[in-house]
Parts: C-alpha cells; structure tokens; sequence
C-alpha cells in the first residue's frame, strides 16, 4: 500500500537561538503534534527536514532544496510548518511556491500558527492577512541585515574587521592577528620568484605539480581544514588558483575587504564591487612578497580582458565529464572542435593526460545512444493515459463519511452531557462509532493511496511523452534537449561513453 507522505519542515536560523519556542525541539513537538492529530496520519510516513544555522531570506538551504525536489516528483502529499517564515521570508519565493508549484502537484501546505491551509483556500490566496504575514517576516529579515552590515562596516573602517579565514600562506596567530605561515609561505614566495622569471600560470601550475607541493585545498586538509573537496585534485594545481595568489595584494601586507556585495538579503549570491567602494588597508600584517617584486609581476603576466565576449553555447556545455578523474571537460571553439581534459595536463602518467575526443562525434554518439533508448522505451509504454479522477468520487464519499461519523461523536457527547443518555449507553455507543470511523479512514487511506499511484504513474507517462516528442522532433542533439534528459556524460579515453539521465526512471 502507498504511503501519504506528511513532510515536517523545520527551519533554524542563527538569530533564532535566542528563542526557546523557536528550538528543533519544540518545533518537532508541535508539528508531531498537528500531524498526529489528521485523519491521513494513520497510513502516513511521516519526514523531517531540517534547516539548522540557516537565513529564510531565500531558499538556497539543503533540506528546503531536497523538500522541493521531492515536491516536483511528486513524492510529497503535504507540508506542515510551525509558520510562514519557517518556510521563508522573502514574499514573492515563499509565495510563488504556496500558490503555484505545490498546487501544481497536488502538495497540501499547512501553517499551523497562521492557521493557514491550502486545503481552505482551493482557487484562492489566503487573502490579504497571507499576504501581509509574509511582508512581515521579510522587512524584518531586512531591517536586520541592514543593522548587521553597517556594524561590520564601520569595524571595516577602523581596521577592525578580520574574515575568520586567511588566505594561503597566513595563519591566524595567537592574538587572532594574520601571520606567515612559514611552509605555505615559502610556496607563495616561490610562486611569485616563477612569475617574476617570466612563467606564466600554466607553466608555474604544472612546475609545482612537478615538485610534489600539496594544493591549498590539499595543504589545510593535511592540518584538520576539510573545507575543500580535494577528492579529484590529486597534487594538480589549478593555473586559476595560482592567477589569484599572484594578484592578491594581501601578500605585500595590505588587508583587502568588502571587495563583493551580496544581491539579496540572506542570499549567498554577489557582485564584484568598484575598486573605490573597497576597504584597503596598508601595512596591516606582515608581508610575505616584496613589493617590488609584486608590481613587476602585475606588469609581466598577460591577463585578457573581453567586454564583449560572446557566450559560447554547444549541446553539451557543462555536461560533459572526464571518467578518469571527474572534473568538467574543456572544448576547444575551432573549425574541427574537441573535447579535453584541462586538469590532468600537468600529470604526463594520468590514463586521461591529452585525452581528445572528436566534439561533433562525441555529440552525434551522445543523440543516437538517447534515440535508441528512447525506442526501447517507447515499446514497452502502452499508448493512452491512466485516468486520475477514476477514485475521485468514492473520495469524496469518504471525505462526507469521515465527517459525518466526528459529527455523530460530537452530538453523541452533547446527548450525554444534556443527560438524555446515561454513561454506559455512552461509552457503548461511542466505541461503535470509533470502531465505523477507523475502519473509513483505513478505506480512505487505500483509496488515497490508489489515487496518488495512479497521478505517480502519469507522470511518468507524461515524462516519457515528452522526452520521446523531443527526441524524434530533433535532428541532432541541442542544448534543449540535453537540458532536458542529460544530468552528465562521461568520456574515457577509448572513446567509451556512459550517460546519466535526469529522469531516473524514464527508461526503465
């Protein structure tokens, strides 16, 4: 039997600390609570989402992130919050996925202190109290970033601010002040020596690789610093990691910040800010580069600077990956155009070092493999639609009967209370329509399992049909398409292709 899916999500911010009733705890207590309390519950599986340290100002949290994804494949049936801005504080996102996207998949969303839900309010918004809640909560949010960032700001003024990290080559000191970490620092002296012999950042990337010095990411993951994800680095330095330790001005001593500014309030999400609007402060901690020797290293490198460089497009921009070592493969835009491992150049022994692989042929093998697939699954998908209102009637009856039954109990315990029936009749009585009202809602439940099975298995359908249309309507592989149907490719270097698809059960 399909379960009905009641999510319980619970948001926890920084600020929110302070604040008892707003604890994980108390906040699975009380949604525990409402849920318990629906007549769904007794053929639920119950989830939990957790946000714990994160801003409701917008939406790029985990837990909230996986929530609707489940929502859009239609492996959620309701959503229970303790109130609107748990769920968010910025109006137009909150509201667009209230009032659209759950809809849309027939996800019920329920605020139990706003005494909001979506079940009261089909074909409407929830009126101007919704809509006034969730302004509320979001110039709050407002109001509070202000506050934060003119603090920070003037600290940034004074000299005062430090960021809690230091950049390769630094090391916070006893007094929390930055100084050169000696090992790091003899890496940067080095990197600025090469540049200054006229190297550029290829060149100086794969002479280190060539030395055998750890990455940054690698060098603070051998000191308990696993911020990095150097599963795939393999002692290779990247030739952009090594462009920005040449022109951080940090290493002669000056202290830069507040060089982007955040787009949104809660966001993580910024623009690079004017050189004027920066907080540059001179002689501030040691330097581990001469001046000299970094001004002549600004004038040496050859940087390129394209204003107004056309974006380049191709079908399968950001989806193709080596199968070696897993980074992004690079494409050369020529007349006979390639797709190559950049990463593994430095490692001469690497199975995917100087690995090409023809672009129109890669891409050609990439549209006939998804042609293919797709006829196979066209075959065994039967043509016609489920039909999803097939239990909608018998639904409603057993909405009417579950309702009718609580109402019986209710006048049933004002008859005793009235005295027109003794205790004994009572209890008699009552344990018969407890009994009637359990085995409804056991029946409900069934038929509300049948029906979410059969959209489940609509939507499949309809996932098939329209990756099928696009399929056959094409001639060749666009980025649409890929968009569509491609999570990744991975290329090895005999050629050998293995693709990941974005609907997971398409082809099954």
């Amino acid at each position: 039997m399909q379960k009905y899916v009641i999510a319980l999500y619970i948001r926890l911010s920084i600020e929110d600390y302070k604040y008892d009733s707003l604890s994980i705890e108390n906040q699975l207590l009380v949604l525990n609570e409402y849920a318990a309390a629906m007549p769904e519950y007794l053929n639920a599986e119950i989830s939990e989402f957790i946000d714990n340290g994160y801003s409701g100002t917008n939406f790029e949290r985990p837990q909230v992130q996986k929530l609707i994804e489940m929502v859009r494949a239609n492996r959620i049936d309701c959503i229970i919050v303790k109130d609107f801005s748990r769920f968010g504080r910025n109006s137009i996102e909150t509201g667009y996925f209230i009032e659209r996207v759950f809809p849309l998949f027939h996800t019920r969303f329920i605020s139990i202190s706003d005494d909001f839900d979506t079940n009261n309010f089909k074909g409407d918004t929830g009126g101007m109290d919704v809509a006034f809640k969730y302004l509320i909560s979001e110039y709050y949010s407002r109001d509070m970033s202000i506050k934060t960032k003119s603090a920070k700001y003037a600290k940034m003024q004074r000299g005062e601010y430090q960021s809690k990290i230091c950049p390769y080559g630094y090391r916070k000191s006893a007094d929390g002040r930055m100084e050169p970490d000696p090992e790091a620092a003899a890496v940067v002296q080095l990197i600025f020596q090469l540049a200054a012999e006229g190297n550029n950042g290829t060149a100086i990337a794969r002479e280190l690789f060539r030395r055998d010095i750890p990455t940054p990411g690698e060098y603070k993951a051998a000191r308990g610093n696993h911020t990095h994800d150097i599963s795939r680095t393999r002692g290779i330095w990247s030739p952009s990691t090594v462009l920005r330790i040449l022109e951080d001005e940090r290493y002669i001593g000056s202290y830069v910040i507040g060089k982007r500014a955040v787009l949104e309030v809660g966001g993580t999400r910024s623009r690079m800010k004017n050189r004027d609007k920066w907080y540059i402060i001179p002689d501030h901690h040691p330097a581990i580069v001469e001046k000299s020797v970094f001004e002549k290293v600004q004038t040496s490198q050859l940087r390129f600077s394209q204003p107004n460089k056309k974006k380049r497009d191709y079908p399968l921009k950001g989806k193709a990956f080596c199968g070696c070592c897993g980074h992004a493969l690079s494409r050369t835009m020529q007349k006979t155009s390639y797709y190559y491992c950049r990463h593994s150049e430095a490692d001469e022994a690497s199975r995917c070092h100087k690995m090409r692989i023809n672009a129109a042929e890669l891409e050609k093998a990439v549209f006939i493999t998804l042609k293919k697939q797709m006829e196979a699954a066209a075959s065994l998908n039967p043509d016609g639609t489920v039909r999803l209102e097939a239990a909608a009637p018998e639904r409603s009856e057993y909405e009417q009967q579950i309702e009718e039954l609580q109402d019986g109990k209710r006048l049933l315990y004002e008859r005793y209370l009235l005295g027109e029936i003794d205790l004994d009749t009572y209890k008699a009585e009552k344990a018969a329509c407890d009994e009637l009202l359990l085995k409804t809602k056991n029946a409900y439940a069934v038929v509300l399992a049948q029906a979410k099975q059969k959209q489940e298995e609509q939507v499949r359908h309809d996932n098939r049909q329209e990756a099928a249309r696009a399929v056959f309507n094409s001639e060749g592989l666009t980025a649409e398409l890929t968009d569509l149907l491609i999570d990744r490719v991975l290329v090895y270097p005999d050629n050998r292709i293995e693709i990941a698809y974005k609907i997971k059960d398409i082809f099954d």
